[in-house]
Protein backbone atom coordinates (compact mmCIF):
# COMPACT_ATOMS: atom_id res chain seq x y z
CA UNK A 1 0.00 0.00 0.00
CA UNK A 2 1.05 3.54 -1.09
CA UNK A 3 1.73 5.98 1.69
CA UNK A 4 1.11 9.77 1.61
CA UNK A 5 2.12 12.74 3.97
CA UNK A 6 -0.46 15.53 4.30
CA UNK A 7 0.13 18.52 6.98
CA UNK A 8 -2.82 20.53 8.16
CA UNK A 9 -5.56 17.63 7.77
CA UNK A 10 -7.26 18.61 10.24
CA UNK A 11 -10.03 20.81 7.71
CA UNK A 12 -10.41 22.66 4.73
CA UNK A 13 -7.84 21.32 1.82
CA UNK A 14 -5.93 19.08 3.90
CA UNK A 15 -8.75 17.01 5.51
CA UNK A 16 -10.17 16.62 1.69
CA UNK A 17 -6.71 15.95 0.25
CA UNK A 18 -6.56 13.17 2.60
CA UNK A 19 -9.91 11.53 2.56
CA UNK A 20 -9.85 11.67 -1.33
CA UNK A 21 -6.14 10.29 -1.44
CA UNK A 22 -7.18 7.00 1.03
CA UNK A 23 -10.30 6.67 -0.91
CA UNK A 24 -7.56 5.80 -4.05
CA UNK A 25 -5.89 2.91 -1.31
CA UNK A 26 -3.25 5.17 0.15
CA UNK A 27 -2.61 4.85 3.74
CA UNK A 28 -2.39 8.46 5.12
CA UNK A 29 0.06 10.28 8.32
CA UNK A 30 -1.79 13.68 8.66
CA UNK A 31 -0.66 15.99 10.62
CA UNK A 32 -2.22 18.38 12.69
CA UNK A 33 -1.72 21.73 15.24
CA UNK A 34 -4.15 23.31 17.41
CA UNK A 35 -6.58 21.50 15.47
CA UNK A 36 -6.39 18.03 16.99
CA UNK A 37 -10.37 17.23 17.49
CA UNK A 38 -10.32 17.84 13.61
CA UNK A 39 -7.54 15.81 12.79
CA UNK A 40 -9.01 12.84 14.22
CA UNK A 41 -12.39 13.04 12.60
CA UNK A 42 -10.26 13.22 9.14
CA UNK A 43 -9.10 9.55 10.65
CA UNK A 44 -12.22 8.47 11.15
CA UNK A 45 -13.73 9.25 8.22
CA UNK A 46 -11.19 7.69 6.11
CA UNK A 47 -10.75 4.47 8.23
CA UNK A 48 -15.32 4.80 7.96
CA UNK A 49 -14.54 4.46 4.57
CA UNK A 50 -12.08 1.31 4.95
CA UNK A 51 -8.92 3.37 4.98
CA UNK A 52 -6.33 4.09 7.32
CA UNK A 53 -4.72 6.99 8.66
CA UNK A 54 -2.59 8.01 11.74
CA UNK A 55 -2.62 11.85 12.84
CA UNK A 56 0.56 12.89 14.41
CA UNK A 57 1.09 16.54 15.49
CA UNK A 58 3.74 19.30 13.94
CA UNK A 59 4.36 22.64 14.39
CA UNK A 60 5.40 23.80 10.65
CA UNK A 61 6.60 26.99 12.13
CA UNK A 62 9.42 25.20 14.60
CA UNK A 63 11.52 23.76 12.22
CA UNK A 64 13.66 22.44 15.44
CA UNK A 65 10.60 20.21 15.77
CA UNK A 66 11.19 18.31 12.67
CA UNK A 67 13.35 15.48 13.05
CA UNK A 68 11.84 14.37 15.84
CA UNK A 69 8.17 14.31 13.65
CA UNK A 70 10.51 12.03 11.40
CA UNK A 71 11.09 10.06 13.97
CA UNK A 72 7.26 9.56 14.59
CA UNK A 73 6.75 9.14 10.80
CA UNK A 74 8.95 6.34 10.78
CA UNK A 75 7.40 5.02 13.76
CA UNK A 76 4.01 5.11 12.21
CA UNK A 77 4.90 3.30 9.04
CA UNK A 78 7.01 0.77 10.84
CA UNK A 79 4.22 -0.06 13.34
CA UNK A 80 0.81 0.15 11.05
CA UNK A 81 2.35 -0.62 7.56
CA UNK A 82 5.24 -2.32 8.16
CA UNK A 83 7.19 -0.33 6.23
CA UNK A 84 10.23 2.31 6.22
CA UNK A 85 9.38 4.99 3.50
CA UNK A 86 6.49 6.59 2.48
CA UNK A 87 6.00 7.92 -1.13
CA UNK A 88 3.74 11.08 -1.21
CA UNK A 89 4.19 14.14 0.53
CA UNK A 90 1.77 16.76 0.33
CA UNK A 91 2.86 20.30 1.59
CA UNK A 92 -0.55 21.62 2.53
CA UNK A 93 -0.83 23.56 6.26
CA UNK A 94 -0.28 26.83 5.94
CA UNK A 95 -1.29 30.42 7.43
CA UNK A 96 -2.50 33.83 6.54
CA UNK A 97 -2.64 37.02 7.73
CA UNK A 98 -3.68 40.34 6.10
CA UNK A 99 -1.28 43.24 6.42
CA UNK A 100 -0.87 46.45 3.95
CA UNK A 101 3.04 46.67 2.94
CA UNK A 102 3.37 49.84 5.13
CA UNK A 103 1.83 48.22 8.20
CA UNK A 104 3.55 45.09 7.81
CA UNK A 105 5.88 44.42 10.55
CA UNK A 106 9.13 42.16 10.91
CA UNK A 107 7.48 39.24 13.54
CA UNK A 108 4.50 39.31 10.90
CA UNK A 109 6.62 38.62 7.99
CA UNK A 110 8.62 36.01 10.04
CA UNK A 111 6.18 34.57 11.05
CA UNK A 112 4.54 33.60 7.79
CA UNK A 113 7.79 33.41 6.53
CA UNK A 114 8.24 30.39 8.67
CA UNK A 115 5.18 28.73 8.05
CA UNK A 116 4.60 29.11 4.20
CA UNK A 117 8.12 29.01 2.99
CA UNK A 118 10.76 27.86 5.45
CA UNK A 119 8.71 25.13 7.05
CA UNK A 120 7.96 23.28 3.54
CA UNK A 121 11.56 23.42 2.73
CA UNK A 122 12.95 22.12 5.64
CA UNK A 123 10.64 19.75 6.66
CA UNK A 124 10.82 18.00 3.13
CA UNK A 125 14.77 17.95 3.74
CA UNK A 126 13.88 16.56 6.50
CA UNK A 127 12.01 13.50 5.36
CA UNK A 128 13.47 12.86 2.14
CA UNK A 129 15.52 9.88 3.22
CA UNK A 130 12.12 8.38 3.92
CA UNK A 131 10.47 9.24 0.61
CA UNK A 132 10.89 6.32 -1.68
CA UNK A 133 12.19 6.83 -4.95
CA UNK A 134 8.88 7.41 -7.75
CA UNK A 135 7.16 9.03 -5.49
CA UNK A 136 5.60 12.45 -5.36
CA UNK A 137 5.44 15.90 -4.00
CA UNK A 138 2.24 18.40 -4.37
CA UNK A 139 3.11 22.29 -2.62
CA UNK A 140 -0.13 24.04 -2.47
CA UNK A 141 0.35 27.49 -2.69
CA UNK A 142 -1.74 30.08 -3.55
CA UNK A 143 -3.48 32.25 -6.42
CA UNK A 144 -2.15 34.73 -4.78
CA UNK A 145 1.18 34.29 -6.00
CA UNK A 146 0.88 34.29 -9.76
CA UNK A 147 -3.05 35.41 -11.41
CA UNK A 148 -4.42 37.21 -8.32
CA UNK A 149 -2.82 40.76 -6.23
CA UNK A 150 -4.43 42.07 -3.51
CA UNK A 151 -3.85 44.70 -1.29
CA UNK A 152 -2.73 42.96 2.02
CA UNK A 153 -1.16 39.92 0.94
CA UNK A 154 2.34 41.02 -0.10
CA UNK A 155 3.90 38.61 2.64
CA UNK A 156 1.48 35.96 1.86
CA UNK A 157 1.52 36.44 -1.63
CA UNK A 158 5.90 36.17 -1.50
CA UNK A 159 6.07 33.52 0.48
CA UNK A 160 3.75 31.44 -1.82
CA UNK A 161 5.51 32.61 -5.10
CA UNK A 162 8.80 31.30 -3.13
CA UNK A 163 6.59 27.89 -2.86
CA UNK A 164 6.04 27.75 -6.31
CA UNK A 165 9.99 28.47 -7.19
CA UNK A 166 11.16 25.88 -4.65
CA UNK A 167 8.61 23.45 -6.61
CA UNK A 168 10.77 23.92 -9.62
CA UNK A 169 14.05 23.62 -8.04
CA UNK A 170 12.35 20.07 -5.77
CA UNK A 171 11.35 19.12 -9.26
CA UNK A 172 14.83 19.51 -10.86
CA UNK A 173 16.72 18.07 -8.13
CA UNK A 174 15.28 14.86 -7.40
CA UNK A 175 14.45 13.93 -11.36
CA UNK A 176 16.74 11.77 -10.96
CA UNK A 177 15.13 9.83 -8.23
CA UNK A 178 11.97 9.71 -10.21
CA UNK A 179 9.97 11.82 -7.66
CA UNK A 180 7.70 14.39 -9.42
CA UNK A 181 6.99 17.44 -7.74
CA UNK A 182 4.47 19.57 -8.03
CA UNK A 183 2.69 22.67 -7.04
CA UNK A 184 -1.25 23.97 -7.27
CA UNK A 185 -2.40 27.51 -6.57
CA UNK A 186 -6.50 27.41 -5.51
CA UNK A 187 -8.32 30.98 -5.88
CA UNK A 188 -10.79 31.48 -3.03
CA UNK A 189 -11.64 28.40 -1.07
CA UNK A 190 -14.03 27.96 1.82
CA UNK A 191 -12.05 26.86 4.10
CA UNK A 192 -10.45 27.67 8.12
CA UNK A 193 -7.57 30.20 6.85
CA UNK A 194 -7.85 33.82 7.84
CA UNK A 195 -9.53 32.82 11.48
CA UNK A 196 -12.75 31.44 9.51
CA UNK A 197 -12.64 34.82 7.65
CA UNK A 198 -15.60 33.28 5.66
CA UNK A 199 -17.62 32.52 8.53
CA UNK A 200 -16.74 35.88 9.78
CA UNK A 201 -17.42 37.53 6.99
CA UNK A 202 -19.95 35.96 4.26
CA UNK A 203 -20.88 39.27 2.52
CA UNK A 204 -17.64 39.11 1.03
CA UNK A 205 -18.86 35.35 -0.85
CA UNK A 206 -20.98 36.85 -2.81
CA UNK A 207 -18.23 39.27 -4.84
CA UNK A 208 -16.19 36.34 -4.96
CA UNK A 209 -18.54 34.08 -6.85
CA UNK A 210 -18.77 37.22 -9.25
CA UNK A 211 -15.39 37.40 -10.01
CA UNK A 212 -15.09 33.61 -10.67
CA UNK A 213 -15.51 32.04 -14.03
CA UNK A 214 -17.73 29.21 -13.06
CA UNK A 215 -19.39 31.44 -10.77
CA UNK A 216 -19.26 30.13 -7.42
CA UNK A 217 -16.54 29.92 -4.00
CA UNK A 218 -14.42 26.62 -4.33
CA UNK A 219 -14.84 24.26 -1.92
CA UNK A 220 -12.35 21.97 -0.21
CA UNK A 221 -13.20 18.87 -2.69
CA UNK A 222 -12.30 20.79 -5.25
CA UNK A 223 -8.76 21.22 -4.64
CA UNK A 224 -7.80 18.23 -2.96
CA UNK A 225 -9.30 16.39 -6.06
CA UNK A 226 -6.54 17.95 -8.05
CA UNK A 227 -3.90 16.80 -5.23
CA UNK A 228 -4.94 13.33 -5.13
CA UNK A 229 -4.84 12.79 -8.59
CA UNK A 230 -1.41 15.10 -9.01
CA UNK A 231 -0.34 12.20 -6.88
CA UNK A 232 -1.88 9.27 -9.08
CA UNK A 233 -0.41 7.27 -12.28
CA UNK A 234 -2.67 8.81 -14.60
CA UNK A 235 -0.89 12.05 -13.88
CA UNK A 236 2.87 10.54 -13.69
CA UNK A 237 4.34 12.35 -16.69
CA UNK A 238 3.26 16.09 -15.29
CA UNK A 239 6.41 17.70 -12.49
CA UNK A 240 7.47 21.20 -12.08
CA UNK A 241 4.37 22.80 -12.77
CA UNK A 242 1.67 25.03 -10.52
CA UNK A 243 -1.79 24.48 -12.15
CA UNK A 244 -4.37 27.02 -11.00
CA UNK A 245 -7.45 25.27 -9.50
CA UNK A 246 -9.25 28.32 -9.00
CA UNK A 247 -12.81 27.83 -11.06
CA UNK A 248 -10.95 31.46 -13.33
CA UNK A 249 -10.63 33.22 -11.02
CA UNK A 250 -10.10 36.82 -11.88
CA UNK A 251 -10.86 36.08 -15.69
Amino acid sequence: MPIAIVTGAGSGIGRSAAIQIARRGTGVVLTYQGNRSGALDTVAAIEKDGGTAVALPLDLGRSETFPAFRDAVAAALRDVWQRDTFDHLVNNAGASRVALFEETTEDTFDDLMRVLLKGPYFLTQTLLPLLADGGAIVNVTSGAASTVTEPGYSVYGAMKGGLVVLTRYLAKELSGRGIRVNSLAPGPTRTRLGDNAFERHPEVIPELAARTALGRLGEPDDVGAVIAALLGTDLAWITAQDIDVSGGYGL
